[in-house]
């Protein structure tokens, strides 16, 4: 590999040298945790994912977003995974880190990174291949490939089965996703969201097309979406909008959503978490949908 390595870049031939590269720090990154035994989880799913393999003894320490199962509360929180902070990360005194994509920030990852700490990356993908290939990152990465590859039949049946149920409604109802109503602005989820994978599996449509990411929408293009549901995030205490309030927005008041009082809240790590529960999931909104004849 060395000669390789020269002869490439002798020869200039810096992209087939940096894949060579990334190949390599790929293979070693997803074995990194085998002999791991103080693992801080990063990720609502990911730490759903280690405890459905059997694997939570060796977690100490988990993010905010890491609700369930009840057993990880009990685990020190380290944090909301967007802004972790490296020495409360840190002060678990971590073997190993397992994080879902898209935390941080960057500059706190490079500290962990560079702390002499194993890190390994869980890739995040809105769809049936994209659970299976994060519970096959954390098996492999923890060294249990094959509970892992037992657990991904079993999710895959349960989806399988959950999907299918779902399209024989034969009828794609219109969902309109809102994250937020703060200050009256809504917050909706366009293409590639968690909450537009979750509405396509149950056979739904969403209401809000050719825009991606979460985006803030006018009263007027949520009119224009039509949704036939609202669809919301159930939330404790006094940050929760109420069914009334929703209902009644100027955005919404006028679709056959706001209309026929059609609103559907349900827990955001179960709905949006794409892990072991999504299944289930897909058959509680499903369910929800068929309850108003949708």
């Amino acid at each position: 590999m060395p000669i390789l390595l020269l002869m490439l870049t002798r020869t200039a031939a810096p992209l087939v040298l940096a894949l060579i590269l990334a190949a390599g720090a790929a293979r070693a990154e997803t074995a990194a945790l085998q002999d791991a035994r103080r693992i801080v989880s990063i990720g609502g799913a990911v730490t759903e994912i280690v405890h459905a393999l059997g694997e939570e003894g060796r977690l100490v320490a988990r993010d905010t977003t890491s609700g369930y199962p009840p057993a990880a509360e009990a685990l020190p929180d380290v944090g909301y995974m967007r802004a972790l902070s490296p020495e409360g990360v840190l002060s678990v005194k971590p073997d190993a880190i397992l994080a879902i994509e898209g935390s941080g920030p960057p500059e706190a990852l490079a500290v962990l990174k560079g702390a002499g700490v194993d890190f390994v990356t869980v890739p995040e993908r809105f769809d049936a291949a994209g659970i299976a290939e994060k519970v096959r990152r954390v098996s492999t990465a923890l060294g249990v490939p094959e509970k892992g590859a037992e657990l991904i039949r079993r999710i895959e049946a349960e989806l399988q089965a959950a999907t299918a149920e779902a399209k024989a409604r034969g009828r794609e109802a219109r969902v309109l996703f809102i994250l937020s109503l703060s200050g009256g602005r809504i917050l909706a989820a366009g293409d590639e969201t968690a909450a537009a994978g979750v509405i396509r599996l149950a056979g739904a449509r969403n209401a809000i097309e050719g825009l991606s990411g979460y985006k803030q929408i006018s009263d007027e293009a949520a009119m224009a979406a039509a949704p036939d549901v609202i669809l919301m995030i159930s939330r404790g205490g006094d940050h929760q909008t109420g069914e009334a309030e929703v209902l009644a927005h100027p955005g919404i008041a006028r679709t056959p959503a706001g209309e026929n009082r059609r609103l559907i809240r349900m827990d955001g790590l179960y709905l949006l978490g794409f892990g072991p529960r999504t299944a289930a999931a897909v058959g509680d909104l499903s369910a929800a949908l068929t309850d108003y004849g949708l």
